[in-house]
């Protein structure tokens, strides 16, 4: 198993920020800045052609942090971020640049690339989910949730269905094709965000994915708008659920 190496950290707004390495896989964990020697850990999967620290991810983990007094951690996925793009991510590109410039569907192109990524970062992340639990602020023994939402939810589910420690989820923005199948296999709760006016994933799509979740509490949380317009208090929302599932170290601030 490779060990995780710290190589630059930060402090900001009661958030400390480490990057790290597991192997080739370059990832940061933003922690409390203060607060009880353990805390709960929440995985955070970014979406496609994002990084682990585009804006929407940092600003979930800070919601994380500070409302629920959470570590979180995210990772690159292949090709993005600081990993090297592969030809296949290159055609991908290519292909939805066309499907786009053509007004043709770019969700069988979308599909095929984030099934092909969360292929490949599945045994990744847990060999990172492995070095983080090494940390005694996290230890073996604490709750671990998983957020991720588009080609955060195309890893996530696999992800989560094969993995038992991790005992919460939110997921949401997908079509339920490459996933249904694993979603049958997880129990564990879920909340699950839906765009009702979503121009790539038509409803009946977001809603038979949330369908096929075998989970006994979970719960669906639709929103008028397009994909891109998922309001922000549905993060605020994911703490509380994170807060409720996993235990809460510090008094929510949302």
């Amino acid at each position: 198993m490779s060990s995780l190496q710290f190589t630059t950290e930060s402090s900001s707004d009661g958030v400390r920020e480490r990057d790290f390495t597991v192997g080739d896989v370059p990832g940061v964990l933003w922690s409390p800045a203060s607060g009880p020697a353990l805390a709960p850990l929440v995985l955070l999967g970014h979406g496609g052609g994002r990084h682990k620290k585009h804006g929407e991810m940092a600003g979930r983990a800070q919601l994380l942090v500070n409302g629920g007094g959470f570590h979180v951690a995210a990772i690159d996925a292949p090709g993005h971020g600081d990993r090297p793009r592969t030809a296949f991510d290159e055609r991908a590109s290519a292909e939805l640049a066309a499907a786009r410039a053509a007004g043709e569907p770019v969700g069988p192109i979308v599909q095929r690339h984030n099934a092909h990524v969360a292929q490949l970062v599945l045994p990744e992340w847990r060999a990172v989910l492995d070095a983080l639990q090494q940390l005694p602020e996290i230890g073996t023994d604490g709750p671990v949730g998983y957020l991720g939402v588009r080609m955060g939810t195309a890893i996530g589910v696999p992800l989560v269905a094969a993995e038992p420690r991790i005992t919460a989820a939110v997921f949401g923005l997908h079509w339920p094709d490459d996933l249904a199948e694993h979603a049958k296999r997880i129990t564990v709760p879920v909340e699950f965000d839906l765009q009702w006016d979503d121009e790539h994933i038509p409803r009946e799509a977001g809603l038979a994915l949330f369908d096929a979740f075998a989970s006994k509490e979970k719960t669906l949380h639709a929103n008028a708008g397009r994909q891109g317009e998922l309001p922000r208090f549905e993060v605020e929302s994911a703490v509380r659920f994170f807060a409720r599932h996993l235990g809460r170290t510090a008094a929510p601030q949302v």
